[in-house]
Parts: structure tokens; C-alpha cells; sequence
């Protein structure tokens, strides 16, 4: 299937989730949102609006994925609360280059940056990365058309989830 079609889009933040928790995703891409009822998620968005501010804004590209900003080495940036979910981070800045790469820009890094720690993560675009994201993008799409989510796997990083309650109790 190509990639641009309606019924495959995928979002950046459905790579970010498929990378954190299978379940997850399913319940974000069935409209099944527990983000507004968490502290870290206001607070990451706070951290990303104030190091946004001296930057250029967000991009918004195909209704589909949101940048944070592009440079002019055409390097991909990300601003990032923590390391917490440093995978799936560097997952989801992968995917931006992936996409944009299949639209005809020729971008190979990508820049996460962590505000809160003053550090940054430069990640360089190759085939290997290209690879697991094209069998990211499928199985996200596997996962959005499942009638039942994912079995609840518990973790540590299920504590800090906004998702818990909806898995646990």
C-alpha cells in the first residue's frame, strides 16, 4: 500500500506509541484518550511551547505528522520533556525523516532535544532505520484495524501511564 493513501495514514504519535505500548495505540486510534487527565503530558507541553519560542513553530504536514521544526541543513528537530521514552523518541523522529524522504525531501538527521536536561541526540537516517520503520508503519496499521486492543503486558513504565487505570483496575 503507499504510503500517502487516506486509510494508511499514520501519525507520528502512533509510531511514538507503537514503540511505548501496543495497547496504547489502540486505545489512542480507537478515540480513547486518557492524555487530558495527566500531569506529565501538560507538562511536557509546556517544556515544548517555551523551547518552541525562540524557535520557528511546529509544522503541520499531509494533516498527518507535526515537526517541531526543520532546519536549514534540513535536519529534523523534536523537543522532548525526558529520555523516559528515549526509543520510542528517536523512533518517531525517524518516521518524520522516513515521511518526509517519501515525499521527495532528502533529509537524513534528525535532533531530539531535551530542554529540562540541556542535551541533545543526533540521529543519522540509514537503511537499517528505513526498515523498521516501514515494518513500524505496517504493524501500526495491523494493530489500528484489531476489534479488541492488545493484552495489557504490565511494566514500570505502566506506572507513569495515563492509560493505567483503563489497563489495571
Amino acid at each position: 500500500m503507499p504510503l500517502f493513501e487516506n486509510e494508511v495514514k499514520v501519525s507520528g504519535v502512533e509510531i511514538n506509541y507503537f514503540f511505548v505500548c501496543k495497547r496504547k495505540l489502540w486505545f489512542y486510534t480507537h478515540g480513547i484518550s486518557m492524555e487530558q487527565n495527566s500531569i506529565r503530558v501538560e507538562m511536557g507541553k509546556e517544556v515544548h511551547d517555551v523551547s518552541l519560542e525562540s524557535k520557528r513553530s511546529e509544522m503541520m504536514i499531509d494533516e498527518t505528522i507535526r515537526i517541531d521544526y526543520i532546519d536549514k541543513e534540513l535536519a529534523v528537530h523534536e523537543i522532548k520533556m525526558s529520555r523516559a521514552m528515549e526509543d520510542a523518541s528517536r523512533y518517531q523522529i525517524l518516521y518524520y525523516i522516513y515521511y518526509l524522504r517519501n515525499k521527495g525531501i532528502d533529509c537524513k538527521k534528525g535532533v531530539i532535544h531535551f530542554p529540562e536536561m540541556r542535551k541533545t541526540e543526533s540521529i543519522e537516517y540509514n537503511e537499517e532505520y528505513e526498515k523498521i520503520i516501514k515494518e513500524a508503519v505496517e504493524s501500526v496499521n495491523i494493530i489500528k484495524k484489531l476489534s479488541n486492543p492488545p493484552t495489557a503486558e504490565k511494566s514500570k513504565k505502566c506506572k507513569s501511564c495515563s492509560y493505567f487505570e483503563l489497563c489495571f483496575c
